[in-house]
């Protein structure tokens, strides 16, 4: 039996380490497989899909704008991954951040809330000699001190522009709240009271309306509440931003892009800046949050059940359905009648693909709306470089201020921009 042994060890022997180089070739290219399509690295680049009307302006935009226009080139080892754009900017921001410098306003609000916001003057003229001021709504939590905020502002700065940056009610470290309520995904109240302060401060501005992520829901809400409040609006640009609140936690729910796993995190990252302030929102009497909505914030593992135990009583909403119905900009959105910027990433893995026919759709019917969407990003990426090393300025920078630019000459007072692609 053993001489049998032998032989059949002394049969297969051979083969067994050519066996075992095909299986770690094979493991090999799987690896390479896997981070090839993980890394999108076969994606080709391409420039910005847009929807728009076929007006004077939006010829004149398309025309002045050419970062809409021609291929957003992202870094080529990294950059196609929505994953690593959408992680990068969460956790860097942007890369060699400037520290603009600017002042901070204090404004008291009938509730008794102290709204916050930070106000950067320009460094130079605007090339219309006009005084225009940016007035921008960060995302989710943040303020006018996170690096994104601040290589957008100096960058605008250097353009002749006057930046006002609202910080987000409970955002600000070691800022206390003065009543028992925080920021909110479509509260726009300190918003709309950074706009009036900005408007009384400065009677000969004209704004720029700027949001980013949650800030773009804020903003397009704020605008079309009212008409006064598009008054001396040039024009709002918006950029990541889901447009519908009830549809996109539907969506945030699924698995599919690793979307229930940013949820996670994203509840994480509120449920530790709701707690920052709970001895605020428990101390006083006029609280709406009591140690029983606490006790399920900390059992919370998404933002629907933060919004569902916290949020939604900030405002006194019964249900938590009532509360995005009625803080979405989607059902206010239609009402704007400035130029308007929407701009979202395909490769977003927090923003689902189905709720970019909102804007695909306003764009088509609204002749004031241009929607551009790329094919990659990220989350409020947009990160732009040669092979690894991304550039400290990004291609949402310089569109949002190249569009702005178009818009300020387009309204510049001798009309000469409009009365020439008027007649084209």
């Amino acid at each position: 039996m053993s001489a049998v042994e032998d032989v059949n060890l002394h049969t297969f022997g051979p083969e067994l380490p050519a066996m075992f180089d095909g299986m770690k070739l094979a493991a090999v290219a799987a690896v390479l497989y896997i981070i090839v399509r993980w890394l999108n690295l076969k994606s080709p680049t391409a420039p910005p899909e847009i929807s728009f009307q076929d007006t004077p302006l939006s010829r004149y935009l398309l025309k002045s704008c050419p970062m809409l226009t021609k291929e957003y080139v992202p870094p080529l080892l990294w950059g196609k991954s929505g994953h690593l754009q959408t992680v990068l900017y969460g956790k860097m921001g942007r890369v060699n951040t400037p520290t603009p410098c600017g002042l901070r306003k204090f404004l008291p609000m009938q509730d008794g809330a102290t709204a916050t916001f930070d106000l950067f003057e320009a460094l130079g003229e605007h090339s219309t000699g006009d005084d225009i001021t940016m007035v921008i709504c960060p995302g989710i939590g943040n303020h006018s001190e996170h690096n994104y905020i601040r290589t957008f502002v100096d960058y605008s700065q250097r353009h002749g522009y006057r930046c006002a940056v609202l910080n987000h009610l409970g955002a600000l470290p070691n800022v206390e709240l003065t009543s028992p309520r925080m920021f909110t995904y479509g509260c726009t109240w300190e918003f709309g009271a950074m706009v009036g302060h900005i408007k009384q401060a400065f009677p000969q501005t004209l704004l720029v309306v700027v949001g980013f992520s949650l800030g773009g829901n804020i903003v397009c809400k704020f605008l079309g509440e009212k008409r006064s409040n598009q008054e001396r609006v040039l024009c709002c640009v918006s950029v990541c931003q889901g447009y519908s609140a009830l549809s996109a936690q539907d969506t945030f729910l699924q698995w599919d892009q690793c979307r229930r796993l940013y949820n996670f995190a994203l509840a994480d990252k509120m449920k530790r800046l709701i707690l920052s302030h709970r001895s605020s929102l428990l101390s006083m009497t006029s609280s709406s949050i009591d140690d029983a909505d606490l006790n399920r914030l900390y059992a919370a593992t998404s933002l629907m059940q933060i919004d569902d135990s916290i949020m939604r009583k900030f405002h006194g909403y019964s249900t938590v359905r009532e509360f995005y119905e009625k803080e979405s900009c989607v059902h206010y959105i239609h009402n704007v009648s400035v130029p308007f910027l929407l701009v979202n990433s395909l490769d977003d893995p927090l923003v689902h693909q189905s709720l970019l026919d909102i804007p695909r759709r306003l764009a088509e019917k609204m002749p004031n709306v241009l929607f551009a969407l790329t094919q990659h990003g990220g989350h409020m990426g947009f990160f732009e470089g040669d092979v690894l090393f991304p550039q400290p300025l990004t291609w949402m920078d310089k569109t949002i201020v190249e569009y702005t630019n178009a818009i300020c000459q387009w309204e510049n007072k001798d009309g000469s921009a409009r009365q020439e692609a008027t007649r084209k």
